[in-house]
Order: structure tokens, then sequence, then C-alpha cells
């Protein structure tokens, strides 16, 4: 597709909610409860390629009972933010890398890759028109959460690639991921579930991996656990991540270590921005295999004194305890976040929210 036909055509609804129902919802923002007006929408076909970029009404999509999506999984996505700046500004934090994995995402699920200045179009195009959702600056955490996903629509239920995709981009106010606060959360050790596999789509950002999370997280939530961690599929030995974060542990030498990228685990833009953060700060950043007896033994010992996890919807999280079927160890203050979690966190959003110099370059501005 040209770089020309990356405008986007706007379509605005003629029922636009009202301005004091958008400063109600922007007011108390909750997790993709609320959505903005529109969307954006482009289309593709083997035949033409990607067309008919547009801006639409916010609304369910027409799709056939026998489309792919429903029945063989084609469907990726991606989860952002845009942030109000002080100046009234409103930016993105390192949509590239956003387009860079919705690409790899796409195709390892044989779906079209769509190309950067288009996804980097559509983000402007809809946080332009739909500017009055995002929180004023100032306001705490919140931001407005973009979600970018494509599905496979082809009417067709022969067990192949889909020839017709759709692209779709929807936006809703939110506040922070946990209501009550930077407090230490407790995971679940699955040991009768695994994540991913070797040359499955643990690297891709794609639903199955997270509906294969929910019954190990319900499981979890069963012995008083909100998160759950996964170990490899093979050995069953070694850490990889959370049903949707990355894992750092930090050491009372300043060393941290994260578990390398697999192929089994998603790289994160959190994650990579946490490790170049926290190499600036002075911590020597390990990326390497990590197994759950060295969490164990290591936190008994006193030696790791902070596990916290990254994601681009709870930024970073601290984790206090870790709980497997007959017996937990813990980590740090269980009421407080240490201070490497908190000193990263803090230097993040700072960035993010545009009160910190952004010497990385990391900012993408949309209106």
């Amino acid at each position: 597709m040209s770089t020309q036909a990356t405008t986007f055509a706007v379509e605005q609804r003629a029922d636009r909610a009202p301005a004091e129902r958008v400063a109600e919802v922007v007011a108390n923002p909750a997790f993709g409860a609320v959505f903005t007006d529109h969307m954006a929408l482009v289309d593709w076909d083997a035949s033409h390629g990607w067309s008919n970029p547009r801006i639409t009404g916010y609304g369910p999509l027409s799709l056939d009972p026998s489309a792919a999506v429903f029945h063989y999984g084609q469907e990726i996505f991606e989860g952002m933010k845009a942030y109000r700046h002080p100046d009234g500004t409103v930016w993105t934090f390192r949509p590239e890398a956003n387009a860079a994995r919705f690409a790899r995402s796409a195709a390892r699920l044989a779906l079209p890759q769509l190309p950067e200045d288009l996804f980097l179009a559509s983000l402007e195009a809809l946080v332009r028109l739909d500017e009055a959702w995002v929180p004023p600056a100032g306001t705490g955490e919140t931001s407005l959460y973009l979600r970018p996903f494509m599905i496979a629509t082809e009417p067709f239920l022969g067990v192949r690639p889909s020839r017709q995709a759709t692209y779709c981009l929807i936006a809703s106010p939110a506040g922070a991921y946990f209501a009550s606060g930077l407090k230490p959360v407790s995971i679940w050790l699955s040991e009768d579930y695994v994540r991913a596999a070797p040359g499955g789509t643990g690297a891709a950002k794609c639903g199955g991996n997270y509906a294969a999370s929910l019954a190990p997280m319900t499981q979890g939530l069963e012995h008083g656990c909100e998160q759950v961690v996964f170990l490899d599929a093979i050995e069953h030995r070694w850490v990889e991540e959370l049903g949707g974060m990355n894992l750092f542990f930090a050491y009372r030498d300043g060393t941290i270590v994260t578990p390398e990228l697999t192929g089994t685990i998603l790289e994160g833009v959190t994650r990579s921005s946490v490790i170049e953060l926290a190499r600036e700060r002075g911590h020597e950043v390990v990326e390497r295999r990590y197994s759950i007896d060295e969490w164990r033994q290591d936190a008994a010992s006193g030696e790791l004194v902070e596990v916290f996890a990254c994601g681009t919807a709870a930024v970073i999280t601290p984790v206090g305890r870790l709980v497997w079927t007959g017996g937990e160890v813990t980590t740090g203050d269980p009421g407080q976040a240490g201070e490497v979690a908190e000193g990263l966190r803090n230097a993040l959003l700072e960035i993010q929210y545009g009160n910190a110099e952004d010497t990385h370059g990391w900012m993408h501005r949309l209106v």
C-alpha cells in the first residue's frame, strides 16, 4: 500500500457522546470498560492488499459465522496508551516497537503484515478525532488505552490461512490497572499448565496465548493470588513470564535478572525499556534462564530483595509472594513496592507523561 493511501477517510458519527458524558468517563476511567466514539478500520484481501483505511463510528463488526477467526484463532493484538502532557499535547510511547511486534505476530499467525506507516497513521487519525477522551494531565495514571487488533475474516472452513482480514483500532479511557494502588501482588506457580512451547506462538501477541492462561488464572484466584507465573514446557524448571507481563528479579548486590527471550516469551516493549532504564541507573541487568528453584532459594536466603513484573497496562507491578501447592515464599515488604521497582516505574512514567526529558526518543506525538 502506498504512503499516500495512509490517509484515513473520516466518517463522524452523528450521535457522538455528549461532552458531559465524556467528562464523566474521563474523570473516573476504568480499564477497558467504556470506548470512544470512533474506531479505525482497514481491509485486506490476498488479491488487492490493504485498502479502504477509514475512521467510522464505534460499533459491532459484521462477520460471517464461518469467518476464520471464529474457528482457527487467526487473531493478533497490541496494547498501547496515549498520554496527555502538561502543555495539552497527546503522545504515545514507542509505537514503532508495537508496529514491529504486530508485524511479527502477524507473520507467525499467517496474517498479512500491516505497514508501519499505516499502523502509526491509524493511531494519529483516531486519537485526533477522539482527543476529548484523553484524560487531562495531572490526573494520576490516567491515559487513553489503545487496542489495535487484526482478525481473519474470510468466510471459509478450510484449514489454511485466511485470504481476507480486517485491522481495527479501538480506544478506551483508562485509570491505573490495579485500583488498589502500587502494592505487591501474589503469584500462583502454575505446575499443571504451560503458556507456550518451543516453536509455538509464545512470542506472538495473540488471543490464544491469553485464553490458555485463563484456567490457571482461575486456579490462582482460588489460592488467593492475582497473577500466574508459567514455567517452560520442556523441563518445567525455567521461569518464563506471567499471563501478560514479563518478570524481573532484583538482588542485594544491585544485579537485576530477567528471563532471556527464548521464542516462548513475549518481547515486551515495557520490558526492553525497563532494561535500558535500569542500566542507566547503574544496575547490571542480566538476561538469562532463571529457574524456579533459584527464585525460591534466593528469596528464602534474602539475597533476592525484589521481584516485579512489567507490561503496558500495569507498567511495573511488585510481586510479594510466590505460592505453589504446599508452600510459598515472600520477597521484600508485603505492604509496599521496593526501591528498585518504584524508582524504575516512576522514571518510566515521568517520560511517558512528559514530566522528564525524553532522551531516548521514545515518545511519538499524536495530537
